[in-house]
């Protein structure tokens, strides 16, 4: 599809989401940041800003992680995963009472229980490669430790 269209957004943000699923987080941001430039106004922005917010997470890069997420919550704060992320980086920022509201907003939108420890997040999240699954559990999975997630 880029070969065809190198300026279609969804085709960079898928590329740039497959390059993390096989380890390789720095090579999807800019592919993801592309996407975004390229099609601010999409109605699916949301999409593609919590993946950006999420590889910024994975690389600790909290702060952009954050502000990126951020958006994604504006642009789609019906998404629990979005508020999931955000718990994450502000667990690991030290802000953990910031990181304990966007749990409680997780459980509002998804039900009580439903995200309920570290290990049921494991075993539902699949990362793709050991490489991102190690990444998950420094960043993503250590800052919900913070924020108070449980680990059973």
């Amino acid at each position: 599809m880029i070969a065809f269209n190198p300026n279609s957004a969804w085709a960079l943000a898928l590329l740039g989401c497959c390059k993390f699923y096989v380890g390789s987080s720095e090579e999807g941001l800019p592919l993801l940041e592309q996407a975004v430039r390229l099609s601010p106004r999409d109605p699916q922005i949301g999409y593609l800003t919590v993946r950006l917010g999420l590889l910024y997470l994975l690389l600790s890069l909290i702060d952009e992680a954050i502000i990126w997420l951020s958006k994604a919550r504006s642009t789609a704060p019906a998404l629990p995963f979005v508020h999931l992320f955000l718990a994450s980086a502000y667990g690991l920022k030290g802000e953990t009472e910031r990181a304990h509201e966007e749990l409680v907003e997780v459980s509002r939108l998804n039900g009580p229980g439903h995200v309920s420890s570290i290990t049921e997040l494991r075993a539902n999240l699949r990362h793709g490669s050991p490489e991102a699954d190690a990444q998950f559990e420094t960043t993503v999975f250590a800052g919900l430790r913070k924020a108070g997630l449980p680990e059973e």
